[in-house]
Formats: structure tokens, C-alpha cells, sequence
């Protein structure tokens, strides 16, 4: 599977990652490509997944549905991701950057904020605006002029 990096391999190494927050745009960071800097931006113990055949992993928190984090994104038909997570590339032997087309891609992809429903039997995903882009109305201010 993959080799664990060397303290000083640690230091040296940043991967360029999409990290998507639920209700939020996927945004792109550049991140130490060590254990502790996968747990800090997903708040605990990781877990990978491989769903695509593009050389990228899914890292998310581990027990986040059991935790109760916030449910964020659908992962294809068949799961719901909670909390925080990564999209990293995939080297030889461990995580790596995304490369600027696959991050583009799951950019698009996970673009827009999903929040979700049960109806009957079936757990539906409805997208919404994001966060970091909802438009705040600022109030009228008050007309000095004298109404006809």
C-alpha cells in the first residue's frame, strides 16, 4: 500500500490538495504531506478512499458519521461523506498533488454544497448556494425626503 515517510521526507514535502468543507466551495491548499497535517485538515483519524479511476484519493475522517459531523458530499450512489475532506493525487507510493486537470476536475465536481433529505426509503442530495458565497442584503436606509 503505501511506505511511511521519514521525519525528514516530512519536512520537505507539500502536496497541493482540494479540501472541500461542508456547505462550502472546494478551495485548493498546499499542505505538509505528512499524517498529522492530513489529521489536522479533517479533525482526526483519516481513512482513504479510492472511489474514481483517476489516480486520487478521498481522505476523510474516519468516524465522522459516527461522531455526528455535518454530512458534506455525496460520494457517487452509494455513500455520504461527513465532515471535512482531501482530494489528494496518488504517487508511486503515497499521497501527492493534485495534479492542475484532476484538480480542476474534482474542483467542478464538488463545486456545489450538498445538503440532504430521506424521502421514502432513498437519501436525496440537493444542491445549495455555498457559504462563502451567499449575497448579504444590506438594509434600505431610510429616505430624508418627505413622501407625496
Amino acid at each position: 500500500m503505501f511506505r511511511a515517510i521519514s521525519k525528514t521526507e516530512k519536512e520537505k514535502k507539500s502536496m497541493d490538495v482540494l479540501i472541500v468543507e461542508p456547505e462550502k466551495s472546494p478551495r485548493m491548499a498546499s499542505i505538509a504531506g505528512d499524517l498529522n497535517s492530513l489529521q489536522q485538515v479533517v479533525g482526526g483519524y483519516i481513512e482513504a478512499v479510492y472511489p474514481y479511476d483517476d489516480p486520487v484519493a478521498i481522505v476523510c475522517h474516519e468516524e465522522g458519521k459516527l461522531i455526528g459531523l455535518p454530512l458534506n458530499r455525496k460520494l457517487e450512489d452509494y455513500d455520504i461523506i461527513a465532515g471535512t475532506f482531501i482530494v489528494c493525487g496518488l504517487g508511486e507510493e503515497d499521497f501527492d498533488s493534485l495534479t492542475p486537470e484532476l484538480a480542476e476536475k474534482y474542483r467542478e465536481k464538488f463545486a456545489d454544497p450538498e445538503i440532504f433529505m430521506k424521502m421514502g426509503s432513498r437519501i436525496v442530495a440537493i444542491p445549495i448556494k455555498p457559504k462563502d458565497d451567499l449575497y448579504v442584503a444590506k438594509p434600505k436606509q431610510k429616505s430624508t425626503e418627505p413622501e407625496l
